[in-house]
């Protein structure tokens, strides 16, 4: 790969990791994707694809070679396992952009702060994690401000994503049955203030950032303010809209994510970041805006309707007839 515009993309097969590297493509860099099993991904996406695991240092640094950016969008299998396998991931990660002197770029998290305690989010906003995998998270961004400036890194923070190819996300797991005719609405929310990510919006958000290297500090955290739910129901009316008719809507049952944790990985996961959906958590994006000019948004509806034809849930009939129905 040419090292000016050459990205190794880590966690390329899932959803943010994917659409980064989709973004990047648009923007033209030349794109790498590591995934443990390669065979069947030759001839997908716009990218070359290298068989590695981002546990191995050795595959992380030979998928490296010549990249300018690294993207680290790797998670654990199934999100098990976090205090095993995150922070060993992101050392190596750490170790090849040392070695080929690359920036390590990674899709922050909410989970480094009390909601509670944290109504909005800046850069320099102090990290007050309440739960594990907070902890966790908090550890790692230290890791990338410890190498700094030897080794440079961008964070971009962001809420819950919906959106084509955001298959392990809230919306796609708990409002919304993929792959079915849209018949009830389940809302987590309880109550207003919760923040969404469009993915395309923050992919290309990713891309801009990128394409700018020159006004970069070594260490940059920004935030993306995405679209700020401050009723609590401007999700679920946009889904209704695009629907056309006005779907029920049931509440998320976190009283059994409760009573289940102590049995089952989801409920017990879910449990804990329950406060998210509990206060108003906002992300100033003034810093984004600095650097990129506008952030990127995509109408609620129009980013709505994508999504759910993604996920098989209504036809791709042409938006009038929507608007019609919806009448």
């Amino acid at each position: 790969m040419e090292t000016t515009k050459a990205a190794l993309v880590l966690g390329a097969t899932g959803g943010v990791g994917g659409s980064v590297a989709a973004a990047l493509a648009r923007h033209g860099w030349q794109v790498r994707g590591m995934a443990r099993d390669v065979t069947s991904l030759r001839n997908k996406g716009q990218m070359e694809w290298v068989q590695g695991d981002a546990m191995q240092r050795a595959d992380v640094m030979r998928a490296a070679e010549g990249a300018a950016v690294i993207v680290h969008a790797v998670n654990p299998p199934n999100y098990m396992n976090w205090d095993k396998l995150v922070l060993p991931m992101i050392d190596n990660t750490i170790a090849a952009a040392r070695a080929v002197g690359a920036r390590v770029v990674l899709p922050g998290t909410v989970y480094n702060y009390d909601p509670a305690k944290t109504p909005v989010v800046k850069a320099g906003t102090p990290q007050n994690p309440t739960g594990r995998k907070g902890a966790i998270r908090v550890a790692l961004e230290q890791r990338l401000e410890q190498a700094a400036p030897e080794v440079q890194s961008l964070i971009l923070r962001a809420g819950d994503f919906f959106g084509p190819g955001a298959r392990s996300s809230w919306f796609a797991q708990a409002m919304v049955a993929p792959g079915k005719p849209v018949r009830r609405i389940v809302n987590p929310a309880r109550g207003g203030g919760h923040s969404w990510a469009y993915l395309p919006d923050l992919a290309e958000t990713f891309a801009l950032l990128l394409d700018r290297p020159e006004r970069l500090r070594p260490f940059e955290r920004v935030q993306f303010e995405g679209l700020y739910d401050d009723t609590g129901m401007r999700m679920v009316d946009a889904i209704r809209r695009v629907c056309g008719r006005k779907v029920p809507v049931y509440g998320f049952p976190w009283w059994a994510m409760r009573l289940l944790a102590p049995f089952a990985s989801f409920p017990r996961e879910a449990a804990e970041i329950a406060p998210v959906w509990q206060h108003p958590m906002r992300f100033d994006n003034t810093r984004l805006v600095e650097l990129i000019g506008s952030e990127p948004r995509t109408p609620l509806d129009e980013a709505m309707r994508a999504t759910l034809i993604e996920m098989g849930c209504i036809a791709d009939t042409p938006l009038p007839l929507l608007r019609q129905a919806s009448a």
